[in-house]
């Protein structure tokens, strides 16, 4: 009895062992059978080529395997990958999930696994305070499939390079950057594509065409952030941030045209973007003044809350295209699809984004805005008239609410407070 003991101990022991440390050979005639696509792909890689088997990614934990959680992320990656690490860290895509997440601690139904994007696994202390109230507004299905589908480029270096597959002949296809930098609010890949540098490397190919990585990629650093000037809501940055980076785009650009040329096209767009930014500017104020005098239909207060601001009006960055009245809505689509377009699409020299797609929208937009406007102010009886300040409403009460609010919001200072204060209360005595 006793050496039947000892015998099953032995297995079972040898069974562990064998588990806690599982190499490619034992994972080889399982793995060909269930995932076949997966070895082939691997035992075509740099990767087998220099003996780097599935342990060595993947860890030797087979039951976390299965349960999702011995992730294959950067940290994997970074000590083979360090300048590729490094340079992917400092760059956009370095913050890629960062900026479009959100602490999904207060939401139904989440998935605790999502915790260990924001905060370190072992102290759980926070790695980053960014928030994204539209990705928090999303159910888990379309948070996971919507948002962080593309967001994870800055853990996931398979979002670009795939999983198993090593060839540099996928991630140097402007293709690769389709999934993420197309749509309505970003569509870099159609003004690429549609433009006369795309049309170049469509038909001549890469040593006539540049492509998006030529551009943004070049001589294969992975910090797609060279040569940008602004941020990613289009602000440009200041001149000593502004500056260095303009140069930095300007040497790229002078591979296949003269630096004065380079300099004069981005100089134009620098000036469309300012243009541009100022009809968002004007919109803003519009619906800020409505927003005042209580004219948004519904306001703030009487609808869901906002995830980050609770009843409060935003029109930053965190605005939402949901559980908001139409004139916001109208205002997302100016700022995230329109102003967009427009300076992206100077930017990528590509007219017909730059202007119809671009342009246009974004002044019909302000059409639009201000006809809601008038709609709102119209169809409020005895409304303050929402472009007087001084008298504001039908009383020196509903005046005063409305100086009120503008001097919290920072519309109006102090002193000018005090003066409109005064004004009010003029008037109300002479009447």
């Amino acid at each position: 009895m006793k050496t039947s003991l000892k015998i099953v101990a032995l297995s079972v022991a040898a069974v562990f062992m064998s588990l806690s440390s599982l190499s490619a050979e034992e994972c080889l005639p399982c793995h060909r059978e269930k995932t076949p696509a997966a070895v082939r792909q691997w035992e075509s890689s740099a990767h087998f080529k220099a003996k780097v088997g599935c342990e060595k990614c993947h860890g030797t934990d087979h039951e976390k395997m299965k349960r999702g959680e011995a992730r294959v992320d950067m940290k994997v990656c970074a000590p083979c990958h360090k300048k590729a690490f490094e340079t992917h860290r400092q760059s956009r895509h370095g913050m890629g999930l960062h900026s479009g997440w959100g602490c999904t601690r207060n939401l139904e139904g989440r998935n605790q696994r999502e915790c260990a994007f924001c905060h370190d696994k072992d102290s759980a202390e926070p790695l980053s305070q960014v928030q994204c109230a539209r990705f928090l507004k999303q159910s888990a299905d379309m948070g996971e499939v919507g948002c962080n589908y593309c967001h994870s480029v800055e853990s996931n270096c398979a979002s670009c390079h795939t999983n198993h597959n090593t060839d540099l002949k996928i991630v140097r296809d402007p293709a690769s950057c389709a999934k993420c930098h197309m749509g309505p609010d970003h569509p870099q890949w159609e003004m690429w594509q549609t433009s006369l540098h795309g049309t170049l490397y469509g038909s001549l190919g890469q040593a006539t065409g540049p492509t998006c990585q030529t551009c943004h990629m070049p001589q294969g650093t992975h910090d797609v952030s060279i040569g940008i000037t602004m941020s990613s809501g289009g602000i440009a940055y200041p001149p000593e941030k502004g500056k260095p980076q303009r140069e930095k785009m300007i040497t790229i650009c002078s591979q296949c045209h003269a630096p004065s040329f380079a300099s004069r096209e981005l100089n134009r767009g620098d000036a469309i973007q300012k243009q541009s930014l100022s009809i968002v500017k004007e919109a803003e104020k519009i619906i800020l003044d409505l927003a005042d005098h209580n004219l948004l239909d519904p306001m703030p207060e009487n609808r869901p809350p906002h995830p980050l601001s609770g009843n409060k009006l935003v029109i930053d960055s965190q605005l939402l295209y949901e559980d908001t009245s139409h004139i916001e809505r109208l205002l997302f689509k100016m700022k995230k699809y329109d102003y967009a377009r427009t300076i992206k699409g100077t930017y990528h020299q590509n007219p017909a984004y730059a202007h119809w797609y671009g342009n246009a929208e974004l002044k019909m937009d302000l059409v639009d805005i201000k006809a809601e406007a008038s709609r709102l102010k119209k169809g409020s009886k005895g409304a303050p008239a929402a472009d007087s300040p001084k008298t504001g409403g039908s009383t020196a009460e509903d005046a005063l609410r409305v100086l009120q609010k503008k001097l919290e919001r920072g519309a109006i200072s102090e002193e000018e407070y005090a003066k409109e204060k005064q004004k009010v209360l003029e008037e109300f005595l002479k009447k």
